[in-house]
């Protein structure tokens, strides 16, 4: 089967090719595992995080890519829900222990042996992966393939985020950042809360535009000065900046919850700027969000099958991984993208 893999750690800026295009033995799938053959797997920004070394895999090389859809090719032993040719998804929890405090309370997403799909074990920049069968989520028929890639990840961990807001209908909801997670909770806010205002902090007057379009009440830059403070902000940007300039747009009482597996250091120095009376007093609280677990996907998917969510999204051929994770490093995003396989 052919393969992207990462061999090392490398600088996007000065590095065009990242993944190397390798011909590898299509693996099989063991107990409780399900061998499948992908159709289409999503581009996160996460994996721009593992191959500049924010969030390193254990060993290299590695398969990455977490936001798989494909089909069932081959079952392993021990596999008694699924059957041969059903479509399935792949999402960024790989498995858990299952046995853990966290695992046992509904908190498999801070188990100690969290394993993460592309980054601990080989993922879906590939013809063909495995997985356990209890790790792997149908897809609902009124999803496209491509649709539903980044509904795995970005809609996913963006479920996740806004539920820990615990923002109330009528409540101000503020997005920072509007790429491929952002748009797809702006979506599910707009469902979910009709009577809330939702301000939208984006660089590019075309991240602004689109933002408005699907439902925004308010867009406009991090630094800008909205019309009404907000009770809580999801941030999904890769800097800093952004962390001290929405604790400044919070309500009393708000809370950020910071929707970014890693930040990039480059303005760090922004941190230092932080006032105590400024930024965080009046009870406002930070909140992270870490991981998903298997309910948010399963919970998710039923949502946007039922709004419906539809993602926007931009198509590369399989070939193309490398340009794609580029346009992601350099470029504003309007919505989410998606390789498909050829």
């Amino acid at each position: 089967m052919r393969a992207w893999q990462l061999n090392g750690v490398y600088d996007l800026q000065n590095h065009k090719s990242p993944l190397e295009l390798t011909d590898l033995l299509i693996p099989v799938p063991e107990k409780d595992e399900v061998l499948i053959k992908i159709i289409c797997c999503g581009v996160c920004h996460t994996e721009l995080d593992e191959i500049e070394g924010r969030t390193p895999p254990p060993h290299y090389p590695i398969i990455v890519g977490h936001q798989v859809v494909g089909v069932v090719e081959k079952l392993g032993v021990d596999v008694k829900q699924l059957r041969l040719g059903a479509r399935v998804g792949v999402a960024w929890i790989f498995s858990a222990c299952g046995v853990c405090e966290f695992c046992k309370t509904g908190f498999e997403n801070l188990c100690p042996d969290f394993k993460a799909t592309g980054r601990d074990a080989n993922g879906g920049y590939a013809e063909y992966m495995v997985v356990k069968e209890k790790f792997s989520h149908p897809i609902p028929e009124s999803i496209k393939d491509h649709e539903a890639a980044p509904l795995l990840c970005a809609g996913t961990v963006g479920f996740r985020a806004l539920k820990l807001t615990e923002i109330k209908n009528g409540q101000t909801l503020g997005l920072a950042g509007f790429g491929g997670s952002n748009h797809l909770v702006l979506k599910l806010a707009r469902h979910l809360f009709p009577d809330s205002r939702i301000l939208v902090f984006a660089r590019s007057k075309e991240e602004q535009s689109f933002a408005l379009s699907i439902g925004a009440t308010w867009a406009g830059d991090i630094s800008e000065r909205p019309p009404v403070q907000s009770h809580a902000i999801i941030d999904t940007t890769p800097a800093w900046k952004p962390i001290t300039d929405s604790l400044l747009k919070l309500v009393s009482g708000g809370r950020l919850v910071i929707n970014a597996i890693r930040k990039e250091a480059s303005d760090k120095k922004e941190l230092l700027n932080i006032s105590y009376h400024d930024h965080l007093w009046m009870e406002k609280e930070i909140k992270t969000v870490a991981n998903v677990t298997r309910k948010d996907v399963e919970e998710f998917l039923k949502l946007a099958t039922a709004i419906p969510i539809k993602p926007a999204i931009q198509i590369y051929p399989f070939d193309l991984a490398n340009q794609a994770l580029l346009d992601l490093k350099h470029k504003h995003v309007k919505g989410a993208k998606v390789l498909v396989m050829g």
